[in-house]
């Protein structure tokens, strides 16, 4: 499956049509991202980092968290998988089995960005990055590391805020030189940048769409027409999820009970459909002794 899903992640971003992906942050998220009809799921370390452990996104999550929800989502999925894999948790070498494990455990593609550590979220003020020569010899020992060439190497750069635009259009271009397979210059600020990036690029380039973030928010279509190879939502499910849990646990505590209401919860048939738990009884019917 892995290689089928990789090869099929490498030729769809290729198009440059502007692939909408949306993020997860567990398993049951990565279900609702694939049941919804998205063509690939991302697991977001910032909504690893919100949901796991109820903290803000400052390199708080390791290697091992990411790995474990990596396998989580990739037994649930048939679809690609993206997963965010901060700076690499430590220097070239690390990245090289940050490369290694995160594959073995079934991701299509990482994302490594070149903040220094601890990294935080990408539209928080106060970044900081690292020297270039640091973040090349992560990407050489990430292709180095791969065991399967359609395993795709996401470079994603955070200097637009701290050097500027054109220092961050540089630092992506030497990326794609280093090997990396799709460029990603983080929390571009205007219209003007977003219409720059692809015409700038030579290598496929990913957008990150935040909402209430510092990159405007443009039309699918419109992006896709400018050449971007994947137009990321890493945490529009997280936000939905907390205002509907906010919208369902308000009413319970104003009205001292909850009924089945569609507008407040998702029916309980729904949830057991989106778990597969008819292939369990069927499973439990055919083991039956």
């Amino acid at each position: 499956m892995n290689k089928t899903t990789r090869k099929m992640l490498r030729d769809r971003v290729e198009l440059r049509n502007g692939l909408v992906v949306a993020g997860a942050f567990n398993a049951m998220s990565a279900r609702v991202v694939a049941d919804q009809g998205f063509e690939a799921v991302y697991l977001t370390g910032a909504g690893l980092t919100n949901m796991h452990y109820g903290a803000p996104d400052l390199g708080i999550i390791g290697l091992r968290d990411v790995a474990d929800c990596t396998a989580r989502m990739r037994d649930v999925l048939d679809i690609p998988l993206i997963v965010d894999a901060d700076t690499g948790f430590g220097n070239a070498v690390n990245v090289w089995q940050t490369v290694r494990t995160l594959e073995h455990a079934g991701a299509d593609a990482i994302q490594l960005e070149d903040q220094v550590f601890p990294k935080r979220c990408g539209h928080f003020a106060g970044k900081e990055v690292a020297p270039l020569d640091e973040m090349l010899s992560k990407i050489k020992a990430a292709v180095d590391a791969r065991r399967d060439d359609n395993f795709l190497i996401i470079a994603r750069t955070d200097s637009r805020a701290v050097l500027g635009f054109e220092q961050a259009i540089e630092r992506a271009h030497r990326f794609g030189e280093a090997g990396a397979d799709i460029l990603f210059v983080e929390a571009t600020e205007n219209i003007e940048e977003i219409r720059q990036v692809p015409k700038l690029l030579d290598k496929p380039q990913l957008i990150n769409i935040v909402i209430g973030g510092r990159t405007p928010a443009l039309d699918a279509a419109e992006l896709g027409g400018l050449g971007y190879g994947m137009i990321l939502y890493a945490n529009a499910a997280l936000q939905g999820a907390v205002l509907g849990m906010q919208k369902a646990l308000g009413a319970l505590r104003r009205e001292g009970r909850l009924d089945e209401n569609p507008e407040l919860v998702a029916p309980f048939l729904e949830r057991q459909r989106l778990v597969n738990k008819p292939l369990y009884d069927e499973l439990e019917k055919r083991y039956a002794v």
